[in-house]
């Protein structure tokens, strides 16, 4: 294959990287305090692992005790403290800085410049939402990941305000960070006809961020002000003259386009590496450009259809919400039709075959296409205020999408990343162990959940009546969060092992190869 076609501008100016060690001797000064774009991705992704530890950990708790009906060992209080702080690190603490992280490493590279813009502030991110983890964690908030009032007003100890903080701040470390890839999209040296997709991506996503925070920090002022009475009339507490209704268009006004905010910068992560394992450029430059724009435009309107079936939403406006809903499918059939077109309009080569990353980049694909099938239910008004509103059909799809689509592509990106991290490569086998734990247990989880949701299981519940299907789809969810949990050790092993005693590499880690007996001595170790 011709290598000029890995660099075509549109696909990034500087696509071969010469990896290096930037583990060995890095201080702890430089890991905390340096403003090298590199030690910040660092810094953001690791952090972004020990929080899906932690995420995991306490799903891990809640699945045994839901594995069988009656309760074993575990009540309702903890449970709740267990599934919301489930739900708020894995979604604050470890998918969205993880993506934004790989990106902030990959941005400057793509885009021609040698540092990250406005490196400062992603700097600062980083640190108020480690703040805001730590408030989380001592708060030990009780009121689900959405926060819904008054139930997050009524649950909790003394130090649920920890919680209200906790989301001002994660607001304020998200616009921050939007910032950061906003400006460095607007430094792409190409011009619009020329930018890389990675460059539309920054700057679709960071202006998501700066524009949805906005009402998620109001979110955290106003429950913060209802605990503390601050005002004579509350924002939210409906005993005090709040709006409950207030509440819910408030938070969905940032609720929704937080789908998008890891969406998009895993959007971005495959456009990076899939032509990169090609050895051509994608399908289509322009299609991936408009589908951006119409992300960047469809998704903040259509909050609503999270609360549809709420009485008080006039019929009118639900269909409206509806229709934009459904439109919205389209700039993610775009993406997703440039991707399989671009795999399968030549032929793969067996070094991408073979590469942890590109498999990850591929079954990520799979589960976007499973989870963007289930959502054309959701949207429905019918079949979503009778049939699957808060069951378990709605983890189903949002796993789907969160874990399945953009927690797989950023483990993709970091693979992809890894031999420029440590300047060795990551070993196969376990590799290959982590990924296939990965995809069946997610299947199994993800399907058990659809059709626990199919069942009428409801969601946020500690313990349930032995009715026929649900212990045995309650049974299966757990046995795939454990496979993804063993999957996550196997990952650990293979990148501190790895570290030290994996394959040197030299040259470029991801030569494109077509015959796998060819492939130079930079291909991963058994």
């Amino acid at each position: 294959m011709a290598s000029m076609s890995l660099d075509d501008p549109k696909m990034g100016e500087k696509a071969h990287w010469k990896p290096e060690d930037l583990l060995s001797g890095l201080s702890l000064k430089q890991i905390l305090f340096s403003n090298d774009y590199r030690h910040i991705a660092l810094k953001g992704i690791f952090t972004a692992f020990i929080m899906l530890a932690l995420g995991g950990m306490f799903a891990i708790i809640f699945r045994t005790e839901l594995a069988v009906p009656d309760v074993q060992f575990i009540g309702a209080r903890i449970y709740m403290t267990l599934m919301t702080l489930h739900g708020m690190v894995m979604v604050f603490g470890f998918l969205i800085p993880l993506v934004v992280s790989i990106n902030y490493y990959i941005l400057p590279r793509i885009l021609g410049n040698d540092r990250l813009i406005w490196a400062g502030a992603a700097q600062a991110s980083y640190w108020v939402l480690i703040v805001a983890a730590v408030l989380l964690i001592v708060g030990r908030p009780d009121f689900t990941w959405t926060a819904y009032a008054p139930m997050s007003l009524r649950t909790g100890n003394d130090y649920v305000w920890m919680g209200h903080v906790a989301i001002i701040l994660v607001a304020v470390s998200e616009f921050l960070a939007g910032a950061v890839l906003f400006r460095n999209a607007l430094s792409s040296k190409g011009g619009l006809k020329n930018t890389p997709l990675m460059g539309w991506a920054a700057g679709t996503i960071g202006l998501l961020f700066m524009v949805s925070v906005f009402p998620l920090g109001f979110v955290g002022f106003g429950l913060l002000s209802d605990w503390a009475m601050w005002t004579d009339v509350a924002y939210f507490d409906p005993s005090r003259g709040g709006s409950v209704q207030f509440f819910l268009y408030v938070f969905w006004t940032y609720g929704h386009p937080a789908v998008y905010l890891p969406f998009v910068p895993a959007i971005a992560i495959i456009y990076t590496i899939m032509p990169r394992f090609l050895g051509r450029p994608m399908w289509s430059y322009w299609s991936g450009v408009v589908a951006f724009i119409l992300l960047a435009i469809g998704a903040m309107p259509i909050g609503p259809h999270h609360f549809q079936p709420v009485h008080t939403v006039s019929a009118d406006y639900e269909r409206f919400v509806q229709i934009l809903t459904m439109l919205v499918f389209i700039p993610s059939v775009l993406h997703v039709f440039n991707w399989i077109s671009s795999l399968f309009m030549g032929t793969i080569p067996d070094s991408a075959r073979r590469a942890i990353p590109f498999k990850f980049m591929v079954f990520s694909i799979a589960f976007i296409v499973y989870g963007g099938a289930t959502a054309f239910l959701n949207a429905q008004i019918a079949p979503d205020s009778d049939f699957i509103h808060n069951t378990y059909w709605i983890p189903a799809h949002f796993h789907a999408m969160f874990f399945g689509f953009s927690g797989q592509m950023a483990f993709a990106g970091f693979y992809f990343l890894y031999p420029y991290f440590t300047g060795r490569m990551y070993n196969q086998r376990l590799g290959n162990w982590h990924f296939w734990l990965w995809q069946v247990g997610l299947f199994i989880k993800i399907t058990g959940m659809g059709v626990a949701g199919y069942l009428y299981f409801p969601r946020w519940v500690y313990d349930y009546l032995d009715i026929p299907g649900w212990a045995t789809a309650q049974l299966w969810i757990t046995i795939g969060g454990y496979m993804v949990a063993t999957g996550f050790l196997f990952f650990l092993v293979n990148i501190f092992w790895s570290a030290k005693h994996g394959k040197e590499v030299t040259g470029d880690p991801w030569p494109v190869v077509e015959d796998l007996k060819a492939a130079p001595a930079a291909q991963p170790a058994e």
